[in-house]
């Protein structure tokens, strides 16, 4: 009897580091064609605006309800943590719009939906994979794009500081900043008003 060799399995490696997050000038990119690439869905620009712009996660995104849009004197806000955080121009605008086209509340189950992004189904909001499907259909990397927002931001300004207006955990911003080399790394966070 002849013996059979099995072939060999051959099983690419792949690196499991995190790569490197978008540079500042393609997160810039994006946050512009965001503003101004009227044929991507509505829905699709706002949530890059709030992962590239706010770092905020497609799981935060998804349970956003219309009363973390906080209106108040024709300036817009919104509850990431405490204070909300204020929105400039013209990403407020989008976000404005979009909270009056909401999708998904045409069914006889959904009409009242208060998510920002209701889901299919009654009372619940969308899954947090039909948005990622959705991101990388249109090419738009918001996982490294958060990182690369949330090292912006924390050159910018104090960690703890940018912890409590996104509504993150400070050690992990803190983490993240000193891994971005950022000058407020001796800040201390206490009540300087004393």
């Amino acid at each position: 009897m002849a013996s059979h060799l099995m072939p060999r399995l051959h099983i690419p490696h792949r690196s499991t580091a995190n790569p490197a997050p978008l540079s500042h000038n393609k997160r810039m990119q994006l946050l512009r064609r965001a503003v101004e690439d009227e044929e991507l869905d509505l829905m699709d620009r706002v949530v890059v605006v709030l992962a590239l712009l706010f770092a905020q996660t497609l799981s935060r995104i998804c349970r956003f309800t219309l009363d973390d849009l906080v209106e108040e004197d024709g300036r817009l806000s919104i509850r990431f943590g405490d204070p909300p955080t204020p929105v400039p121009e013209p990403f407020a605008e989008l976000l404005r719009d979009f909270a009056t086209r909401r999708p998904n509340l045409t069914t006889a189950t959904n009409p009242g939906a208060r998510w920002l992004f209701p889901g299919r189904r009654a009372g619940q909001p969308m899954d947090t994979s039909t948005l990622a499907g959705r991101m990388r259909k249109n090419g738009l990397p918001t996982f490294h794009g958060r990182t690369a927002a949330i090292r912006q931001l924390a050159l910018q300004a104090p960690a703890p500081v940018v912890a409590r207006m996104l509504g993150y955990h400070h050690v992990h911003i803190t983490a993240l900043a000193a891994e971005a080399g950022s000058p407020w790394s001796h800040y201390a966070p206490d009540d300087h008003a004393k």
